[in-house]
């Protein structure tokens, strides 16, 4: 099982990053790889989606069940997909400041066959640690140069 780890600290508060990930619906047009999303049910705790990652020989689509703690973190769970197993979260502390905050995210994967995680584990590990930059790129966009 591979063991992805990335942390950052931004100037943004933790409901700002919390919302773009939580934006799953928005995925596509900021994240190269992904090339469509999809949320397929939501409520205040709740959100079932699907991603279609298109990198490389890297061509599927996954569902997770995230339990959403508003502003704070969000838990997935692998509800379908190529994996055998995906979990993990996302978490934004609060620093100090209130328009501060550290970005945390923690995957745990495993592809559900070996030829597939010959192929898609390197492909898969690049995306999953280009994460947090991703959506740290994101915030500035959305929210403009801070700090």
């Amino acid at each position: 099982m591979s063991h992805i780890k990335r942390s950052a600290l931004v100037h943004y508060s933790p409901a700002e990053m919390y919302q773009l990930v939580n934006d799953v619906g928005g995925y596509a047009s900021f994240l190269p790889w992904c090339r469509s999303s999809e949320v397929k049910s939501e409520s205040a705790t709740e959100m079932v989606a699907s991603v279609e990652i298109a990198k490389g020989v890297l061509n599927k689509t996954f569902t997770t069940h995230n339990r959403l703690h508003k502003d704070f973190r969000i838990d997935l769970q692998l509800v379908d997909g190529p994996f055998k197993k995906l979990s993990g979260y996302w978490q934004f502390d609060r620093l100090k400041t209130d328009n501060a905050c550290k970005v945390n995210l923690e995957l745990d994967f495993e592809f559900d066959n070996a030829m597939m995680s010959i192929a898609a584990k390197p492909i898969f590990t690049q995306i999953a640690n280009s994460l947090v930059d991703s959506f740290c790129k994101r915030a500035v966009e959305v929210y403009g140069e801070r700090g």
